[in-house]
């Protein structure tokens, strides 16, 4: 298990990360993770990241993809028809000694590297999941889908915002897939799928610069955050 408090004590070895690469981009109106966001496309951003961190990535691509990485530690796979079943082809390429699997969004570009390794790090013979998320800051209300009723206002201060990467013992996520897949059952997070056979999932802060790319305008805002650091860097 991975043990320190900075990114030169971090050891990766035994630490694999997924990066789901699968969308069709139906949404956005392309196929967004292989849009050039700076000098690379978007879903480079969070592989190169990853790196930092894992022994080795797998990335989960659709099957027409031309995506392609030069370093010998990226493996390329195809996705499936949803994203719990794109994250279980990843996981099949995964080795069987990894300890550690991390499942990452490529629409999540600019996902730290102290962000990876603070939900690896979180991780406890007792904790099973580590999932990164913010505060919700607005009131949520649960409705009746069909009438549109408002049914109930949760607590606000017990809500959290989800966001990628999550990292996972290895032996419970396979068993989560594999439950998943047995009962036919999807997730629209991989910690979902951990708390449905009784996991132990915890949350540590998320990023709010760690933002899902999921619409022109968050793209156009990505684009915007690259050309300031291009502009600090000069």
């Amino acid at each position: 298990m991975p043990t320190g408090t900075s990114r030169a004590m971090f050891d990766p070895t035994g630490v694999w990360t997924i990066v789901v690469a699968g969308g069709s981009g139906q949404r956005f109106g392309a196929q967004k993770q292989f849009l050039a966001l700076g000098s690379r496309a978007m879903v480079a951003w969070a592989v190169d990241a990853a790196l930092q961190v894992s022994a080795g990535v797998v990335v989960v691509v659709p099957e027409m993809s031309d995506f392609v990485s030069g370093d010998a530690r990226v493996q390329i796979v195809h996705g499936g028809a949803s994203r719990t079943q794109s994250v279980r082809n990843g996981l099949a390429a995964v080795p069987t000694s990894a300890e550690v699997v991390c499942v990452h969004d490529a629409a999540r570009p600019f996902a730290s590297v102290e962000l990876f390794q603070a939900v690896v790090q979180e991780l406890s013979p007792m904790v099973q999941a580590v999932v990164p998320a913010l505060a919700v800051v607005d009131t949520v209300k649960v409705i009746d889908e069909s009438t549109h009723e408002v049914l109930s206002t949760p607590l606000r201060s017990t809500l959290r915002a989800v966001q990628t990467p999550q990292a996972f013992h290895a032996a419970i996520l396979r068993e989560a897939h594999l439950a998943a897949e047995q009962e036919n059952r999807e997730g629209t997070d991989d910690a979902s799928l951990v708390e449905a056979i009784g996991g132990y999932v915890v949350v540590v802060p998320g990023d709010a610069m760690n933002r899902k790319i999921t619409t022109p305008e968050d793209f156009a805002w990505a684009e915007n955050v690259i050309a300031n650091m291009q502009r600090g860097n000069s």
